[in-house]
């Protein structure tokens, strides 16, 4: 730990743009953790944000307080990575607890830190830099502002960029990375997510976006010939019927709705995919199934009912991947005020092989459910052993 140490020492200064802590190992840690530099008071202290769920956690630090502070965290997460304005460094801690610390010098033209308390809020996007697909999307105007009325849309492509950033370690950067996109409907996130890694952060991408609505996949392939967005394409087909090819290594599926999203998991597992990111929606299977005589005094009653049966179905799910050797979060996408349908699943294929898919079936059975992911897999599992 004191290379990791030295490491903290180095950055945490008042040159030091911003640290990350990420990718906790325990549900109990919070989803991130940042820490920049802020004048207060004509003096240096370091800002430590804790976010957990839709809130935030402010501590103002000392240099060594920072310090100490996110090595004890680092006990508690998998990922670190360090701007300054005199470097880059990345830090991976492995299960066992191996530290790779990998460093290289900063980009031309980097601006200073910001030492402002209260500045503006950071962006993956620039709200105040033209974006094309944003324009012709409804999000900005022809002059490259923000439409008020779509703050809510530029808030969530955002808030959404950050969890592709927070795994971009995950993804190959010597090749070109394979992204499916199913259920990509109007492609507000598809197009933002080959802005960022293709635009923003030079990594070569392609992206296929899957949608049963003809005229929407039509307007979203004339919106990526017009861009000249050579490694994005998309095509009408069912989730449930896709085939696709292996070698994919992330994918994504955005409300897609109700089994729709087990078929989607079961090829992102069946394809070996690196990165999943899940927000399902319309949970209806099992809130057709649930049945349970202590829990019938609440499931008498319909609203809770269907919240019930879509976080258990939701729970389930991330129980399902994890027994596939997925290291799974579930996080809250963007704020309950917009939609009910909030929940979103970030599962990262770790180091561990694939268990049993027993792990839930107490719970299902108590329940009364058979997930169809569950189903899936175990018809998968059946059609290996013959």
């Amino acid at each position: 730990m004191e290379e990791l140490r030295d490491l903290l020492l180095k950055y945490i200064t008042p040159h030091l743009q911003q640290a990350v802590l990420s990718n906790p190992r325990s549900r109990e840690a919070a989803g991130k953790i940042h820490l920049r530099p802020v004048a207060l008071k004509g003096e240096i202290r370091y800002q430590a944000s804790e976010y957990r769920g839709n809130k935030v956690y402010h501590h103002n630090l000392t240099r060594e307080e920072a310090a100490e502070r996110a090595l004890d965290w680092m006990e508690s997460y998998r990922q670190l990575e360090l701007a300054s304005t005199e470097g880059q460094a990345h830090v991976l801690v492995s299960k066992k607890g191996k530290i790779t610390i990998k460093e290289k010098r900063p980009a031309a033209g980097v601006k200073p830190a910001d030492l402002s308390h209260n500045r503006k809020k950071r962006y993956i996007l620039d709200p105040d830099r033209k974006v094309d697909f944003l324009v012709d999307l409804g999000v900005q105007t022809k002059e490259g502002r923000i439409i008020n009325a779509r703050y809510d849309k530029f808030r969530q492509i955002n808030r959404f960029l950050e969890f592709i950033e927070d795994v971009l370690p995950r993804l190959p950067r010597d090749r070109e990375i394979s992204i499916l996109d199913f259920g990509c409907g109007k492609s507000y996130l598809t197009f933002a997510m080959y802005y960022y890694l293709k635009e923003l952060k030079g990594y070569q991408v392609r992206i296929h976006g899957l949608d049963l609505k003809e005229d929407v996949i039509e307007a979203c392939n004339g919106l990526a010939e017009k861009y000249g967005c050579d490694g994005l394409h998309f095509s009408v087909g069912d989730i449930a019927e896709y085939q696709g090819e292996g070698g994919v290594d992330m994918v994504v599926t955005l409300h897609a709705c109700d089994t729709a999203t087990d078929y989607a998991l079961y090829n992102a597992i069946r394809w070996g995919a690196r990165v999943i990111l899940s927000v399902p929606c319309c949970q209806h299977e099992l809130n057709g199934q649930i049945h349970n005589e202590i829990l019938a005094p609440a499931l008498g009653y319909g609203i809770i009912k269907e919240r019930m049966a879509a976080l258990f179905t939701d729970a389930i799910r991330a129980r399902l991947l994890e027994s596939r050797g997925y290291e799974v979060q579930l996080l809250e996408f963007i704020d309950m005020e917009h939609t009910p349908k909030n929940i979103l699943i970030r599962a990262v294929k770790g180091e561990n092989a694939p268990g049993p898919l027993s792990d839930c079936g107490e719970l299902m059975d108590f329940l009364h459910v058979t997930p169809k992911l569950a189903v899936l897999l175990r018809e998968g599992e059946d059609n290996r052993n013959e």
